[in-house]
């Protein structure tokens, strides 16, 4: 079994070809195994996911320097949104894609702007933003 090691997630490579992921010791689960977006409806609301492509992914609370840029740009660009008809989220907030296309994908980017209001319900958003913003991190840059 070989072992890589991407700062705290750990990849291990049985000789099956499959790969297990383990992220900060507590999760482990079947990197092959597909989920639905009715699976991630049922998680508990104490951890956060992301589903991508039916892959889910523990994603660890952000850092105080990756809050301070969130808030410091969600204000910014809310500001200039004032009176317009697109608005701003931050996460966590809910952006499913292809869900029910046998690929459900759910990902909650740190900053989004919607504009067709046809795309918001008590849930989040269904279908892509007009943009995204993600604030990189050390510890999730490979998988941003």
């Amino acid at each position: 079994m070989n072992k890589e090691k991407n700062q705290n997630i750990e990849y291990e490579t049985p000789e099956q070809e499959m790969w297990i992921v383990r992220e900060g010791a507590e999760v482990e689960y079947d990197a092959f195994q597909k989920f639905t977006y009715e699976d991630y409806l049922t998680w508990s609301d104490d951890e956060r996911w992301e589903l991508i492509d039916g892959k889910a992914f523990r994603m660890e609370a952000p850092n105080r320097y990756h809050q301070k840029i969130s808030m410091t740009l969600s204000i910014k660009i809310g500001n200039y949104l004032e009176g317009k008809r697109c608005e701003v989220y931050a996460a966590p907030f809910d952006v499913r894609l292809n869900v029910g296309e046998g690929a459900d994908t759910v990902v909650q980017p740190d900053i989004l702007v919607i504009c067709d209001q046809e795309k918001l319900d008590d849930k989040g958003a269904k279908g892509a933003p007009e943009l995204i913003i993600e604030i990189l991190s050390p510890s999730t840059a490979h998988h941003d």
